[in-house]
């Protein structure tokens, strides 16, 4: 997975941008009720101050003169006992009114955070699902699954949260310092000096925490991809015993996991430990200015009273700054890796490109490689529209890549050569046009988590139940299908572990039959079935598909031998090709395995098929 991809902090500001549309009233309003609930807050130290002066003392009480013939002061003063309890209820309304505020503040927040994320998970998929087929090789799922979900937390994290609390905490700093002002101008100054000081050490921590979010985050996508994997070839593990050698694995992976986030605990307890030390020191700090300030006269009880409170809600926000910045490190970090994925090039059709077309399909001195190292070197071959042609060639010979190259999964470089389909070139084909002309079996075919009838007809939902079990028939596995309890209804399970690799490689033929593609393409997909249902599948087959080209890659020389023409690839190149009496008739790689494959029962069961 790609580790050094990074975004600009315009790029980063772009993205997180791009889906606040649609979500900043309910961001607005979030912070609308945010600043009303400070607001209010902000008014229970002055009700405090005026109990101790001005109720309880003798100090004149420091409101505006409208307030004071609202709360009809000049009686209210001569009742102490009616003033205090009047105090206490004020308290009691402002307690309550903070409480609707925050009510609101959370609903409105919820609702455009689950927007946003909503907004941003639905891109990311539509965005997955048209990347390239080489872009997904080269990237391991367990990665791209971690981005998907835990990095995207993350920034919802920072942006609904962190972002909404550094807008709030900007106000309450405003607001706190404005009425501290006015309250004693020299203990507000003393108070403002730790600020700095605070900035600058979170700016030092910023810079080491961001660098190790990252590796720590490469980490936690390298441990999900172990996991991932070792559920996915959970049968494989059992079949060759290889708990142990899984466990360990993934002990090594989550050790070192463990030990990033430790060292970065660290790092953040130091920040935090250092953090709270400044706190304290500016509390003390003001504390002793602020008894000075009141012994000498200058600041009344009251006042002093009501400037600690101010002054402790300031210091919460300014520490608060740590937090923000640590999540601030880690959202950048998750904005590079999702930003990773969303700036990937989509595969994009041509302005001009054409719909598909049938025909005889022709690779024409085809060189192809992967990164680098070719796998097909100066192919030439032609299919004729109709024709069953056999592919046959060892591992790594480029089999499966003349596949990918007509569906175009891949596309060949324009000077190493063209793949047409009734004369025009796939290059300028649209591909979801083309892929719906060629339907394509693997040898290790895919089944979702659904039933057995949803499965096979995924590519035509509106194909009718019989149609569905004609499709299941030619592809022999509808007896089986029937066999089970609830039929055509049984959930396979993921990646249809309830079915076996035969049974599997059925379904996902009578799937591809159901789809009409006038090309056919099995790609070593009889492999997990017995030579004998091997044989009753090409017979039907035969007589089913007469009109469409089929195209059949495999090991299996009684799966090939009765195509049409036979290509054999070695090493990349058309070693051979002809039908199966010419090839035999001559020495070459055909007859020699044809020599080590055959024997009494495979005649047998090749004259039983039908050989020609």
């Amino acid at each position: 997975m790609e580790t050094k991809f990074k975004l600009s902090r315009g790029q980063k500001t772009a993205l997180i941008a791009r889906y606040l549309r649609g979500c900043w009233g309910f961001f607005i309003l979030t912070l609308v009720f945010a600043c009303l609930g400070m607001g209010l807050n902000a008014l229970t130290p002055q009700i405090i101050r005026l109990t101790v002066d001005s109720i309880l003392g003798e100090e004149a009480p420091q409101l505006a003169g409208w307030l004071l013939r609202a709360l009809r002061w000049e009686a209210l003063k001569d009742e102490p006992l009616r003033a205090l309890w009047m105090a206490a209820v004020s308290v009691l309304a402002v307690a309550v009114l903070r409480g609707v505020c925050s009510f609101f503040q959370r609903v409105t927040l919820s609702r455009g955070s689950e927007g946003f994320v909503k907004s941003l998970r639905d891109d990311l998929f539509r965005h997955i699902q048209h990347l390239s087929f080489a872009w997904h090789k080269q990237n391991p799922t367990g990665d791209i699954i971690q981005r998907c979900t835990s990095d995207v937390d993350v920034i919802r994290n920072f942006v609904c949260n962190q972002m909404t609390e550094v807008l709030r905490t900007v106000f309450l700093i405003v607001l706190y310092v404005t009425i501290m002002l006015r309250m004693n101008v020299h203990l507000t100054l003393i108070a403002l000096l730790f600020i700095p000081i605070v900035g600058v050490s979170s700016g030092v921590f910023y810079k080491k925490i961001s660098s190790r979010f990252q590796v720590a985050d490469e980490a936690e996508g390298e441990l999900t991809t172990c996991a991932q994997e070792n559920l996915t070839g959970v049968r494989v593990v059992r079949a060759f015993g290889r708990e142990k050698y899984e466990e360990d694995k993934f002990n090594e992976r989550n050790q070192r996991f463990s030990s990033l986030w430790i060292r970065l605990g660290k790092l953040l307890s130091v920040y935090w430990a250092s953090g709270t030390l400044l706190t304290s020191l500016q509390v003390m700090v003001i504390l002793i200015a602020g008894v000075i300030e009141a012994v000498n006269g200058r600041m009344t009880l009251g006042a002093f009273l009501a400037f600690l409170s101010y002054n402790e809600g300031l210091s919460w926000p300014v520490r608060a700054l740590g937090r923000v910045l640590s999540e601030m490190s880690k959202a950048g970090v998750s904005v590079d890796r999702v930003g990773y994925i969303l700036l990937s090039e989509e595969e994009t059709d041509a302005p001009d490109s054409l719909p598909a077309k049938t025909g005889d399909i022709v690779f024409d001195h085809v060189t192809f490689g992967y990164e680098g190292q070719e796998v097909l070197k100066d192919v030439s071959f032609t299919i004729r529209e109709g024709e069953t042609f056999a592919i046959l060639g060892g591992t790594g010979s480029g089999k499966s890549t003349l596949v990918h190259l007509l569906d175009r999964l891949y596309d060949v470089v324009p000077e190493k050569g063209t793949v047409t389909i009734g004369g025009q070139d796939v290059r300028n084909t649209g591909r979801a046009s083309l892929r719906r002309q060629i339907g394509l079996v693997l040898q290790e075919p895919f089944l979702f988590s659904q039933t057995i009838g949803e499965n096979i007809k995924a590519v035509r939902p509106e194909a009718t139940d019989e149609e569905m079990r004609r499709a299941a028939a030619i592809a022999c596995v509808d007896e089986a299908i029937t066999a089970f309890p609830d039929g055509y209804d049984t959930v396979v399970g993921e990646r249809g572990v309830t079915l076996s690799g035969g049974q599997k490689q059925r379904v996902a033929i009578a799937r591809m039959l159901l789809q009409r593609a006038p090309i056919m393409i099995f790609d070593d997909s009889l492999s997990a079935v017995d030579a004998e249902t091997d044989a009753k599948i090409r017979a039907a087959l035969r007589s089913e598909l007469e009109k469409a080209t089929v195209i059949l890659i495999s090991h299996r020389l009684t799966t090939l031998m009765q195509a049409d023409r036979i290509l054999v690839l070695d090493g990349g190149r058309v070693a051979d090709i002809g039908t199966h009496q010419e090839l035999i008739s001559r020495p070459g790689i055909y007859r020699d395995i044809y020599d080590i494959q055959m024997r009494a029962d495979d005649r047998a069961l090749i004259m039983e098929g039908g050989e020609q």
